[in-house]
């Protein structure tokens, strides 16, 4: 009896430390799974991925909150040609002119004078640009626009001139509403500042039916 009672208590103690185990093995089971529930419990939290992009549509390398800049936005260089860049004329170095009508079948045409003033050797390349103003600066009528023709360099040695002819229909034929400009800002190709003209050739149309001004590009020599 002595012995069979010690064996019971023996055999109890051991249930009782299996039912223990089991229980501390459930309770960090239980533990583990509420760490891991939506990431490892006390682990930082995994950085972004920066792309450098605001969006699909955006390019690569795009400044954020920053549209990309179109090439209109870009400072103007010559035309395709890096080494005409470095020769090109500038405004300083040129004086401005308008030559004398040359009337044509309903039209008037202008050659529109640039000569070299410096003492280099300079290129002028394309259209220039041009526009009637008031005494007061404001702009008469919209922009002229370009005449087709294959542009080429034009190389003036000091004193050497370029034109580029300025045409528009005779107000008094076309009945375009008309305004008398005070002078004619002329602008060299791939410039930003203009070189200002007085205008003595009388009132130029402005707006309305065949008021359209056009401007052809420059080649040697001071007109036609």
């Amino acid at each position: 009896m002595v012995n069979r009672s010690r064996r019971s208590r023996r055999s109890a103690a051991s249930a009782a430390s299996v039912v223990s185990l089991a229980g501390a093995l459930a309770v960090l089971g239980a533990l583990a799974s509420c760490g891991t529930e939506g990431g490892t419990a006390g682990a930082s939290p995994r950085p972004a991925v920066l792309t450098g992009r605001t969006g699909g549509d955006s390019p690569p390398g795009a400044v954020p909150g920053r549209a990309a800049a179109s090439p209109s936005d870009a400072v103007p260089t010559a035309t395709g040609d890096a080494g005409r860049s470095g020769t090109r004329c500038r405004t300083s170095e040129l004086r401005a002119a308008v030559g004398r009508m040359d009337p044509g079948a309903g039209q008037r045409n202008f050659p529109v004078v640039l000569t070299n003033v410096s003492s280099r050797t300079c290129t002028l390349y394309g259209y220039p640009g041009a526009a009637f103003v008031d005494a007061s600066g404001a702009q008469l009528g919209p922009d002229p626009e370009r005449s087709p023709g294959g542009a080429a360099t034009v190389a003036l040695a000091p004193g050497e001139s370029a034109w580029a002819g300025l045409r528009y229909a005779s107000p008094g034929a076309s009945g375009a509403r008309t305004a008398t400009p005070a002078a004619l800002l002329v602008t060299p190709p791939d410039e930003r500042e203009p070189l200002k003209v007085p205008w003595r050739a009388g009132p130029v149309p402005v707006a309305g039916n065949a008021s359209t001004v056009f401007l052809t590009v420059l080649e040697p020599g001071d007109g036609p």
